[in-house]
């Protein structure tokens, strides 16, 4: 026989009602997941329009700029701008992959 790996988690009461009442979902283990799926994929959609927004400005996508900025030595980047904005957008492609990895943990 094999055990399933399981955590005990216990609610107030008004956090579990508000999970119920937000999902329409009388069981808790699945309101729980429902509210986390839709938690994930609302990131994730922010998450998608800033890196909209650093293609749009840099006319490409991280993998080609990465390789562009690996690659090339240009003045343009050591400013603190682009610096800081290749180091924000390498952070949101890592969380993205990170949080795509948990949402099919989730379905």
């Amino acid at each position: 026989m094999m055990l399933e790996n399981t955590s005990m988690l216990v609610l107030p009461k008004g956090t579990a009602r508000a999970l119920q009442d937000v999902t329409g979902e009388p069981r808790l283990d699945i309101a729980l997941l429902l509210v986390l799926r839709d938690a994930v994929a609302y990131r994730l959609g922010q998450i998608e329009a800033d890196l909209h927004a650093f293609e749009a400005k840099y006319g490409m996508i991280f993998d080609e700029y990465r390789q562009r900025w690996e690659s090339e030595d240009r003045d343009e980047d050591y400013q603190w701008e682009t610096e800081r904005d290749y180091l924000a957008w390498e952070a949101l492609v890592t969380q993205k992959n990170r949080l795509e990895n948990v949402y099919s943990w989730l379905i």
